[in-house]
């Protein structure tokens, strides 16, 4: 924990001068995104709030937010904690996804779009590879993700997202073989890329489609198994 607090008090900065429960709730929702609070990580309110700089009042409504978007849970007389999601759970987010990250795709107007993002994520999870970082192979993964939802260049939508993807991460943390989880997403990210370079939209979309129905087989395969739940 003293590390993810160091870490957690150089977003400080971020705060600036307007240090609102939104913006607190916006960057402790990017380090749960990011894997820094694993789930069932109790989260402190004096050190958290002492990391940051800010009130517990303001602290407390943005564990408040944090708790209507699934990612924190208040236990009554323990204080709050990251949530442990159920396979149920898994399987929503990644129905919510095909649903989301499809439509974005059916919807590309005339090509060429703007793809400098998605290159980029391909890109950062190579060179996570490259240096035997799965759990960044991860991060890169859920980047790329986040850019292909960002072509649809709609507030609603990447804000709808940015919480799916939070969750996501949470069920990544179960899993404990990241390379055989992250590692044949890899070349898949490059060929959804590759699709969208030529314009094929339709290539693209399928492709997509049938890596999210494998990504959901192969992590509620390793999830049952990890958190003992048969149904």
């Amino acid at each position: 924990m003293a590390e993810q607090l160091k870490d957690l008090a150089d977003d400080r900065a971020l705060l600036g001068r307007t240090s609102t429960a939104e913006r607190v709730s916006d960057i402790l929702r990017s380090r749960i995104a990011e894997g820094y609070f694993p789930p069932g990580t109790r989260l402190s309110e004096d050190s958290i709030g002492g990391a940051l700089g800010v009130s517990r009042n303001t602290l407390r409504e943005a564990f408040r937010l944090l708790t209507h978007e699934r990612l924190l849970v208040h236990e009554l007389n323990r204080g709050v904690f990251v949530r442990v999601l159920t396979v149920e759970d898994v399987e929503d987010i990644y129905r919510t996804r095909r649903l989301v990250e499809c439509a974005v795709v059916r919807g590309l107007g005339e090509p060429p779009y703007g793809l400098d993002g998605l290159a980029g994520a391909v890109e950062e999870g190579r060179r996570a590879a490259r240096e035997g970082d799965w759990k960044g192979v991860g991060t890169a993964n859920i980047h790329f993700h986040r850019e292909l939802v960002a072509l649809a260049e709609s507030e609603r939508t990447a804000e709808l997202m940015r919480s799916v993807f939070a969750e996501l991460r949470l069920a990544f943390h179960v899993v404990d073989e990241p390379q055989r989880l992250h590692e044949p997403y890899i070349a898949r990210n490059v060929a959804i890329l590759e699709a969208l370079q030529v314009g094929d939209r339709g290539k693209a979309e399928s492709l997509l489609a049938g890596y999210l129905d494998d990504s959901l087989e192969r992590v509620v395969e390793v999830y049952r198994r990890r958190v003992g739940e048969d149904g």
